[in-house]
This record gives structure tokens, sequence and C-alpha cells, in this order.
């Protein structure tokens, strides 16, 4: 499920000609947001519901480059989820679907008024339950990985 589409701003390209690692980050956070307005929690719906989403933890994998002007797509898979948390995997792709890199994510429910973790609206809930969701045994091969040196 394609989430978002975009283009490399020339202020991402970096010394090296090519887009700078943390514009990388930026495009997979504009990729939730994207996700946050697919499932209602645009501006609106957050204030509606006095709920938001925080990003817990974030795993970018790095695979081609991406040049000034290049269009960009982010696709979205649903890895996991529970009343409070969602477990995402991003693919960045070029037009020609050349995978660019990929963002894995832990992302939570927030309540706006507690500030604390709290179960996604029933509204919100009923999209969630729509997404492109993969089976634990057809997750994308870069989901999952550790960093480590292998020995």
């Amino acid at each position: 499920m394609v989430i978002l589409e975009s283009r490399v701003a020339p202020e991402w390209v970096d010394y090296n000609g090519h887009m700078n690692d943390a514009e990388y980050a930026r495009v997979f956070s504009l990729g939730v947001e994207a996700l946050m307005g697919h499932i209602g929690l645009d501006a609106d719906g957050r204030d509606r519901h006095g709920y938001t989403i925080y990003t817990l933890e974030t795993h970018l994998c790095y695979r081609r480059e991406a040049h000034e002007g290049q269009p960009l797509r982010v696709a979205l898979t649903l890895l996991d989820r529970d009343a409070k948390r969602l477990h995402v995997f991003f693919e960045l792709l070029d037009e020609e679907g050349n995978l660019l890199a990929t963002s894995e994510q832990m992302l939570m429910g927030m309540s706006q008024e507690s500030d604390r973790p709290a179960p996604f609206p029933a509204e919100i809930e009923a999209v969630i339950a729509m997404l492109p969701h993969a089976a634990r045994d057809a997750w994308p091969t870069l989901a999952g990985r550790t960093i480590g040196i292998r020995r």
C-alpha cells in the first residue's frame, strides 16, 4: 500500500550528491504522518479524539542512493498490532519500483490528555484493521533485522 509520494528536495542532497542519510528518516517520518492521516489522526482527528501516535523505535536500512528531483514512493506493510501499538514496515521506492531504503518502526498510540499510552479509539481501530497486514511467515525479507557484526 503506497502511503506517500514525494520527490527528493534540493535541500535534502548532501556533499556526496545524493540524499543525505538524515533525509531518509525525514521521508519515513512523513510516511508516519501520512499513515496517521489515513487512519483518521490528521490534525482534526487528533483534536477530536485527543489522541496521537509517537514513534518508539525505528530501524533504517539504506539500499540505494536517491538524487535531487527523483520521485519517491513510501509503501506500508503492517507487521503486527495490539490495542495501543503498531509495528510497521515502510519501503522507500523509486519511480521504477527499486528499493532505496526501509524503515521498520514501533509506533505507540498516546492519549494527549494524560500523555500516556492508551488504546486506539474505536473509529481509528476500525481503519487500522483494514490496513494490509503481513502474516509472520510472509514478512518482507528486511523486516526483523538486528544490527551486529556477523562472525
